[in-house]
């Protein structure tokens, strides 16, 4: 039976416990702010009875703690074992921790979790790099977990998921913002709907009209921005992606920058 010791036991190691636990594993757990009390999860009090026998070691202690936890976990850790850590990170960052594990005859196994833990549990997808992403895949396919493993060092898998995080955190920074604007302005419904539509659509086709007709039609559009970024500032609304985006029209126009955003210097809402 495969062993699996899992580091931090909040929300979402929490939820990997128990779901490694109902999949048919030895599950240990170890946190020193949280006690979970679960049937079939043994959590130790010291870190180092935790990790010492477990084939994989799961690291979802946050990305301000993953250093020094990782360094922690290793000298106690058996050679051939597998760390895995599941904390957002800097592809810097997990290449040192690979290092860190490789200097320990451990592998190491750089995860990046692609959607929110809570929806789906232990099943939630992955994309895996590293030394030990093969072997931490075929461990984790008995609990039905998606991991798509790439080639590429520590960090490769780190570095993607922070690419990734620019375009889903900007989305959802670009959708709070023009559906609050559409609040002010008395159309919430029909914004929605009207995103919803362009998201209905042919989406790879959607990606390249983006692309292709703003550097085509740049000049329009930034003169669009400028009349939807004063709309904003009348309807008191914030507009911070707003502000973002004549700034890339900007670029593609070759404008200096800083003299295209004058005009909106200083303007808070």
């Amino acid at each position: 039976m495969t062993t699996i010791a899992v580091m931090g036991l909040g929300e979402a190691g929490a939820l990997y416990a128990r779901g490694l636990r109902d999949a048919g594993y030895d599950v240990l757990g170890y946190d020193p702010f949280t006690t979970l009390e679960e049937s079939g999860i043994r959590q130790e009090a010291v870190l180092a009875a935790a990790v010492a026998d477990a084939d994989v070691v799961v690291s979802l202690v946050g990305a301000r703690a993953a250093e020094a936890v990782a360094v922690e976990a290793l000298a106690s850790m058996r050679a051939g074992s597998v760390l895995a850590d599941f904390n957002t990170g800097s592809p810097s960052l997990k290449r040192a921790l690979g290092d860190a594990a490789a200097g320990r005859d451990i592998r190491f196994a750089d995860v990046a979790v692609l959607a929110p833990v809570p929806r789906a549990g232990v099943r939630t997808p992955l994309m895996v790099s590293g030394d030990g992403s093969t072997d931490f895949a075929s461990r984790f396919a008995a609990a039905q977990a998606p991991v798509l493993v790439i080639e590429g060092d520590a960090g490769d898998a780190a570095a993607r998921k922070l690419v990734r995080s620019v375009f889903m955190k900007g989305l959802a920074a670009l959708v709070i913002e023009s559906t609050s604007a559409a609040r002010a302005a008395g159309c919430e419904d029909w914004l929605r709907e009207q995103i919803a539509d362009e998201f209905a659509g042919d989406a790879p086709q959607l990606i390249q009209r983006l692309i292709d007709g703003s550097r085509q039609h740049a000049a329009r559009r930034a003169h669009e921005v400028d009349d939807a970024r004063s709309y904003l500032e009348a309807l008191d609304s914030p507009g911070w992606v707003t502000d973002a985006t004549r700034r890339w029209f900007a670029h593609l126009l070759g404008e200096d920058i800083a003299e295209a955003s004058a005009d909106h210097e200083g303007v808070t809402a």
